[in-house]
């Protein structure tokens, strides 16, 4: 069983829920405080022992690269100030450990996995969708690594939703489970409540085998006619080992403003340096 060593990131998007904020940024360079998403989802992968970052963009998303790239002539202002450069620690990689690839057309989060193909290779590989901001120790990628060093094969991201939001996720057809692990028998693509499997959704983090590659580039058009990942997916249970991993922590959903504005929130308040003056001013709105 080959480690997973490389990660693909889905980030082509044009972010039009965020306009006019992403109408220059990408909506990946927009904060949490004081760290954009696309930080937050690259170190979570390299906790989980990521070598590799594929970056999978589109036109107008050079800012991803650059904020991961060094910055000589920022670092020799600071440096010359005498400020300290650890606020850059975790925006520096060495050549190769970022990579990207375009997708040239919007169609779908499936053909966004396929247009990495030549650089996963034949190796297992993970995916994280930054608009999901996961916050856990270990994080999230880190629990589901765990989980396939036990079992292999292919591992999504679940989690429990409310019956009447069945119809916004992907929902698992579970089979036997062992605490937080399920096994999956089947994927169904936003189902009506009435119809849902379970209402154990699938969020943005997968561990997926290359043979999804094969799947994505032959399955065609789904719903929405995009190439649907659940639909690839959904195509190898039966064929390999298939699970889902409940996530233990909290996920902030940043596609969306409401749960923008959520996430800022919550990881403000779990910052030292400014989590009294945040708690300070809801105390003095709700007084």
């Amino acid at each position: 069983m080959k480690p997973v060593r490389k990660a693909v990131f889905p980030v082509a998007g044009l972010g039009t829920r965020f306009l006019p904020a992403t109408k220059a940024i990408p909506k990946e360079m927009l904060t949490v405080v004081d760290r954009p998403l696309i930080q937050y989802a690259v170190e979570e992968a390299r906790e989980a022992g990521i070598e590799q970052m594929i970056f999978v963009t589109g036109r107008g998303k050079d800012a991803l690269e650059d904020h991961f790239d060094i910055a000589y002539e920022l670092e020799a202002v600071m440096k010359g100030r005498g400020k300290p450069l650890d606020a850059l620690v975790g925006t520096r990689f060495p050549p190769g450990a970022i990579v990207s690839v375009r997708q040239q057309e919007p169609l779908g989060l499936g053909h966004a996995v396929w247009c990495a193909r030549e650089i996963v290779g034949d190796e297992p590989f993970a995916v994280l969708l930054p608009d999901d901001l996961m916050v856990g120790r270990p994080g999230c990628l880190a629990q589901m690594v765990s989980a396939y060093d036990k079992v292999g094969g292919n591992i999504v991201c679940a989690q429990e939703v409310a019956p009447e939001r069945t119809a916004s996720y992907g929902i698992i057809t579970p089979g036997s489970r062992d605490g937080r692990l399920t096994e999956v028998k089947g994927l169904v693509e936003k189902p009506k409540p009435e119809e849902a499997p379970s209402n154990l959704g699938v969020v943005g983090r997968y561990i997926l085998q290359p043979e999804i590659m094969e799947v994505l580039a032959n399955i065609g058009k789904g719903a929405g006619g995009e190439i649907q990942l659940t639909d690839g997916m959904a195509a190898l249970i039966g064929r390999q080992p298939f699970h889902g991993v409940t996530f233990d922590g909290d996920r902030h959903d940043c596609g969306d403003k409401t749960g923008f504005v959520i996430a800022n929130l919550a990881l403000a308040l779990r910052r030292d340096d400014v989590a009294p003056a945040v708690r300070a001013f809801l105390a003095e709105i709700e007084g």
